[in-house]
């Protein structure tokens, strides 16, 4: 059996093992499939990823992150999680 050794910076390589692990995967299986799809199709093969976020979700990440239509800001915890008991 090779063994394989790449150089990736830390950053990406914490990145992708965390999405790898979400997945239910280490990163050495995650290669493996890698390289057996792209010899079974000749050439990159899939895309393995979690599913799109829905239009809501995109648009709430983007207010919050733009402090559009926010309520508050709350002084306490308690004080948001009663603002969004009130409905």
């Amino acid at each position: 059996m090779a063994t394989l050794q790449i150089r990736l910076n830390d950053e990406l390589k914490s990145r992708a093992d965390n999405l790898f692990e979400s997945l239910g995967l280490d990163t050495s299986t995650a290669v493996r499939m890698f390289f057996a799809a792209a010899l079974e199709n000749d050439g990159i093969p899939f895309e393995v990823r979690h599913k799109a976020m829905s239009r809501d979700m995109r648009q709430a990440i983007y207010d919050s992150r733009n402090r559009v239509d926010l309520y508050g800001p709350y002084n306490t915890a308690e004080a948001a999680v009663n603002s969004m008991l009130e409905d």
